[in-house]
């Protein structure tokens, strides 16, 4: 069984996330889609509620699940039998960091990382730019799933 991990905090899940998701989910057998659980950073969402939200919009690939975790990803990849992470890459500057991310991860367990070219649409896409938008009453829909949309606006309206 090919199996193959997307990690990420998802705070919120963006539609170029999804993007990489389902394009994993068909040239894969299993793709676990990894929350990362980050205590030292302020989050939007819970894990709790990213890992409810994740399962909701990725229900349509029967071949996704969703787990977190915390600690090294290449850790994490060894508990779960999972040979290799896939890495969305937008710009060149993703790619910079993420290369260097590969190879130590490979350096430390043999866990191997492929990147897979964002989508054009999504390359100018982050969580953190989707939440400075919503926070400032801009129209965010079509960056995120609708369900994201509907719950990113009840957030920071209260």
């Amino acid at each position: 069984m090919r199996r193959v991990v997307c990690p990420g905090s998802f705070d919120p899940i963006t539609n170029g996330h999804l993007d990489i998701i389902g394009r994993s989910a068909r040239l894969y057998d299993e793709v676990t889609v990894a929350v990362l659980i980050n205590v030292e950073k302020s989050s939007l969402f819970t894990v709790d509620e990213r890992i409810e939200i994740l399962q909701t919009v990725t229900k349509e690939f029967d071949n996704v699940k969703v787990r977190k975790f915390h600690g090294l990803l290449v850790d994490f990849c060894k508990q779960n039998d999972i040979p290799a992470i896939v890495k969305g890459i937008r710009v060149v500057s993703d790619f910079d960091y993420e290369l260097q991310m590969a190879q130590l991860n490979y350096r430390l367990s043999g866990v191997e990382t492929l990147f897979m070219p964002t989508n054009p649409e999504y390359s100018f896409l982050s969580s953190s730019r989707v939440k400075e938008i919503a926070r400032y009453g801009g129209d965010v829909s079509g960056l995120v799933p609708d369900l994201v949309h509907k719950l990113l606006i009840e957030r920071l309206r209260s």
